[in-house]
């Protein structure tokens, strides 16, 4: 067992659900401490996504004795209706390739050994816990899951370059959610926030300290595509040909994306290409008996199932508990009855080999 995980200690009421991060020391350093179980919350509203449904309204009085203008509005309706639904293919084609252009940049890409070639201090282990405790500060927080993705993707694209000692471990994590925070969400915590929620480990001074190092690093530049972003775009696109409700389609995607940020080896995968392996087996785990990779979604993500194979397999490791055994925050997470407690839905052990060929 990593001695990281043997350095943990518990220090939370029985009471309370969250769990403490695990204590690593330095020469000069006080030890990492958990979350406080009564720490007091920042809570922000939660924001929707919806559409703007514009409504077509034909009165009776007008069209009843003209059985024909009924005819013809209705044909009408469904034309517009026809367009409207080719005109948001096309515009969520454009959107997702130009994400597409992003992502593959070099300066966007962390790299996917950074562990073995650049860290000597922080091993694999140390950053799985990490980030689920991570996951545990965005739910109590109510931070939106684009802050957490963000913050992650800071997170391994600044290791991939700067070799930290493991002391300085939590200081980025809080350091790249604060950044993350301030660019995704409207009311975001404040750098006192984030060292209250570490027990005053760091001083103020020091997580600005590392928020200017960080900024100087992204170029000041925060953006980033993300696999949620990617989600988004492709959930639309397979819910027409879902049975199941979509609400538990969506979440069961989101639940298999986030399970990937705890993997440091889904790392050498593209966003787009993990975001589509959620989708391949959130659809196969409602409906095993179908195949979940239609030509629509193909057009859509531009990934045939064979080119998904390795990074489907891994995503369906995580989600049958083969991977990541440090997920507990986000298995707990997506347990809840707001998420149709999706993370507790059974999946076939076992993916056909028909499904991940051309």
């Amino acid at each position: 067992m990593d001695d990281t995980k043997q350095n943990s200690i518990n220090v939370i009421h029985h009471d309370s659900r969250k769990r403490p991060f695990p204590i690593v020391t330095g020469a000069n350093h006080h030890p990492v401490k958990p979350l406080p179980s009564t720490k007091r919350r920042v809570v922000l509203g939660d924001l929707t996504n919806s559409e703007n449904l514009t409504s077509i309204s034909i009165h009776s009085s007008d069209n009843k004795h003209n059985p024909r203008s009924v005819q013809c509005v209705n044909t009408v309706v469904s034309v517009s209706s026809r367009s409207i639904n080719t005109k948001k293919f096309s515009l969520a084609s454009l959107i997702y390739q130009h994400l597409h252009s992003l992502e593959v940049e070099e300066k966007r890409r962390p790299l996917a050994d950074y562990m073995e070639k650049v860290q000597s201090d922080i091993t694999i282990g140390m950053r799985e816990v990490l980030v689920d405790w991570l996951v545990e500060v965005t739910e109590e927080y109510k931070l939106a899951s684009d802050t957490l993705f963000l913050t992650v993707s800071y997170i391994d694209r600044f290791l991939s370059s700067h070799s930290l000692s493991r002391n300085k471990l939590q200081l980025l994590g809080v350091s790249c959610m604060l950044v993350a925070s301030k660019f995704e969400e409207i009311s975001p915590p404040q750098a006192e926030d984030y060292c209250y929620i570490t027990d005053n480990t760091y001083t103020k001074e020091e997580v600005v300290q590392m928020e200017e190092t960080l900024l100087q690093f992204l170029n000041s530049d925060p953006s980033n595509p993300i696999p949620k972003t990617f989600l988004r775009i492709l959930i639309r696109a397979a819910q027409g040909e879902m049975q199941p409700s979509s609400s538990s389609f969506e979440f069961l995607s989101w639940f298999l994306v986030e399970l990937s940020l705890l993997d440091y080896s889904c790392l050498r995968f593209l966003p787009s290409m993990v975001a589509a392996s959620a989708i391949f087996v959130a659809r196969f785990t409602l409906e095993p008996e179908k195949h979940p990779w239609g030509l629509k979604l193909q057009c859509y993500s531009g990934y045939k199932p064979s080119e998904l194979k390795d990074c489907v397999i891994a995503i369906h490791g995580l989600q049958l508990g083969r991977r990541a055994s440090s997920s507990r925050a986000v298995r707990e997470k997506y347990t809840q009855h707001k998420f149709k407690c999706v993370a507790a839905l059974a999946c076939p052990l076992e993916i056909p080999d028909s499904y991940l060929e051309e």
